[in-house]
């Protein structure tokens, strides 16, 4: 398969033991406000009437969330998605929400547990 057309991986588990410096604690935390600002930024993503370049702002948030802790097929979503609304003002979220339900979903064990932070 062409490395281009090659999916990226859902969570590239090596990047975020390095961003949490393999505390499993840490991890489970920022994967819980990594899930927290998908379900907040996603329904405002889809407004249609938001202005396109707010967001694509709000595109270009969601990526930089997702690199943050290696959720690569979302964040690879995001450039495309910003991209379209840069360009077009307008952009089809479906790769988008289908990256985010399918890294959600497999999230799912990994954020019920969020340690308490004193």
């Amino acid at each position: 398969m062409d490395a281009e057309k090659k999916p990226a991986p859902l969570l590239d588990r090596a990047h975020l033991d390095a961003q949490t410096f393999g505390d499993a604690d840490l991890a489970r935390e920022v994967l819980s406000l990594f899930e927290d600002q998908c379900r907040r930024l996603l329904p405002a993503l889809a407004e249609e009437g938001r202005p396109a370049e707010a967001r694509a702002d709000l595109a270009h948030t969601l990526k930089g969330a997702a690199l943050g802790v290696g959720a690569m097929r979302v964040a690879q979503a995001c450039v495309a998605l910003e991209a379209d609304l840069r360009a077009r003002g307008a952009a089809d979220l479906t790769a988008l929400r289908t990256a985010a339900a399918a890294t959600l979903d497999a999230l799912g064990p990994e954020t019920e547990r969020r340690p308490n932070r004193s």
